[in-house]
């Protein structure tokens, strides 16, 4: 399943941080969808890609933890 194109990046979301907690991630993801399987789908291309880089409990995760 390809990641959604998020209509407002997470950049802009979150200015200025690189990092951020896996709440904050699927927070910002949710706010453009619902569908479960695509919230995760994004989450691991993003954690893949070395777009975001997580901080807190999750920092040290692999992205194919998040299934």
């Amino acid at each position: 399943m390809p990641a959604t194109s998020l209509a407002v990046p997470i950049t802009s979301a979150l200015p200025g941080c690189p990092e951020m907690t896996l709440l904050e991630l699927v927070q910002v993801i949710c706010d453009e969808t619902r569908d479960d399987r695509e919230v995760v789908a994004t989450v691991r291309h993003l954690l893949s890609s070395g777009q975001v880089r997580l901080c807190g409990n999750f920092r040290s995760s692999a992205p194919s933890t998040f299934r």
